[in-house]
């Protein structure tokens, strides 16, 4: 599986609270950002996995909304985690 307890754990212990604070928009855009990462990178070179692509644009409409959620909370937070991970909107 590509991704590990312990890699989630570190994903989580770099992006949020703590290895156990799973809960953090901090934290799940950390994740989810790692997870479409991968799944992006299946599908060039399997295109026609079209599950595939269908499972990349829900993480990617969940990322967003979480962005959403965050900026409407605190735009530093945003900004920062923005900028750490490299998403452009």
């Amino acid at each position: 599986m590509y991704l590990s307890p312990e890699k989630k754990a570190e994903i989580f212990k770099k992006h949020g609270k703590s290895e156990t604070d799973t809960g953090s928009p901090e934290g799940q855009i950390a994740l989810f950002t790692y997870r479409i990462n991968h799944l992006s990178q299946h599908l060039r070179s399997n295109r026609k996995d079209f599950a595939t692509e269908r499972a990349l644009v829900n993480l990617v409409g969940k990322r967003r909304r979480i962005l959403n959620y965050l900026k409407a909370k605190d735009i530093s937070r945003y900004r920062a985690i923005i900028a750490e991970l490299g998403i452009r909107k």
